[in-house]
């Protein structure tokens, strides 16, 4: 049996084969910038959102804090993003994106957008917004599972 084309029952495997590949096109396209698509999507989170605080920004990109902060260390240690505690809740801290962050993800957005448009002309666009649409609803609907 070909394990490259075997039919894949799990869906856990079959999302994580596929994220991984995903993730592989986004980074390599990202490259130049310096930037993993992780780090990209945490500064144009920040970039939409504003200030955050982590737990709600863990919860928006539907990662545990741990692995949050793992993105972020390199981030901050470039001075892109700037961690500081909630002026009105003193056990919460805020993330903000720093100029020098909203200059990198400036520089890396037409990046971003080459590996999108890659992504679209391979699988096909109106399947890719498909994908996204379906996607959106896994997360949607997982949530609803682990938030009874």
């Amino acid at each position: 049996m070909d394990m490259k084309t075997a039919d894949i029952q799990c869906t856990c495997l079959a999302v994580r084969q596929a994220a991984r590949q995903i993730t592989q096109l986004y980074d390599t396209e990202l490259g130049p910038s310096g930037l993993r698509v992780t780090q990209y999507s945490v500064l144009s989170m920040l970039d939409r959102a504003g200030s955050s605080s982590l737990q709600d920004l863990a919860a928006a990109m539907v990662m545990d804090r741990s692995t949050l902060g793992h993105n972020l260390r390199p981030l901050e240690r470039d001075g892109l993003i700037k961690l500081a505690v909630d002026r009105s809740d003193k056990r919460t801290r805020r993330l903000e994106l720093t100029a020098r962050g909203k200059a990198k993800l400036d520089e890396a957005r037409p990046l971003w957008r080459g590996a999108q448009e890659r992504f679209d002309a391979s699988y096909g666009a109106s399947s890719a917004k498909e994908l996204r649409a379906v996607l959106r609803r896994v997360v949607d609907s997982t949530q609803q599972i682990q938030d009874p």
